[in-house]
């Protein structure tokens, strides 16, 4: 029976209510920031894919110029383009 009296004189403290709900409070912005940064990560990890994405259509591209260039050449020329090409 002195919980029950114990926790009505705490709930009619003004002081200790008001550091109860700043705990609360305080916990729920926490939580709330762990959301906003996984957002976060995965916006970033999104960037990231398209970028590499937006990469590889270019290199792509760059290959389909230089493919198309090397159909004219002759032999030997082609050769030395395809050597020039594998290195890097």
């Amino acid at each position: 029976m002195w919980v029950l009296s114990m926790l009505s004189a705490l709930a009619g403290n003004k002081a200790i209510m008001a550091i109860f709900a700043a705990l609360v409070g305080g916990i729920g912005l926490f939580v709330a920031g762990g959301i906003s940064r996984a957002k976060k990560d995965t916006a970033r990890r999104a960037a990231e894919k398209l970028a590499a994405a937006q990469d590889r259509l270019e290199m792509d591209r760059e290959a389909t110029d230089v493919e198309r260039a090397a159909r004219d050449l002759p032999d030997e020329a082609a050769r030395r383009e395809a050597m020039r090409w594998a290195r890097h």
